[in-house]
C-alpha cells in the first residue's frame, strides 16, 4: 500500500474501510467490492475523499452506496469514515455503472 500514489492509497483505504465496516455492521451483509464512482464522481483531497454515488458488491447484488473518508498524512490510516447504505442497484444498470457481475 505505501508503495502507490498517495491518492490511489486514499480511495484504496476509504474503500476497504467501507468494506469491513458494511460487514461489520450490517448483519447478512459480505461486501467484496467497491466502486467508488459507480454514479457519481468522486471528489478528494490531499487526506480526504466524498463518494457520493459509490455502489458495493454483497452475495451477487450491488448496492448504491455514498460515502466520506478522512485519512492520516500519509494516507494509510483512517481517521474519520461515515457511510449510508442506499437501495440494490437494478441488474439492467450495471454495465454503464461499471459493475461486473
Amino acid at each position: 500500500m505505501a508503495k502507490l500514489d498517495p491518492q490511489t492509497r486514499l480511495e484504496q483505504r476509504c474503500n476497504g474501510r467501507a468494506i469491513g465496516r458494511i460487514a461489520r455492521e450490517n448483519k447478512g451483509m459480505w461486501p467484496e467490492e467497491v466502486v467508488a464512482y459507480a454514479f457519481a464522481d468522486t471528489t478528494k483531497s490531499a487526506h480526504a475523499m466524498k463518494a457520493p454515488g459509490a455502489a458495493f458488491r454483497s452475495k451477487g447484488k450491488w448496492y448504491h452506496l455514498s460515502y466520506k473518508c478522512h485519512t492520516t498524512d500519509d494516507n494509510m490510516s483512517i481517521i474519520s469514515f461515515d457511510y449510508k447504505i442506499g437501495a440494490v442497484v437494478p441488474l439492467s444498470e450495471w454495465s454503464e455503472h461499471y459493475l461486473v457481475p
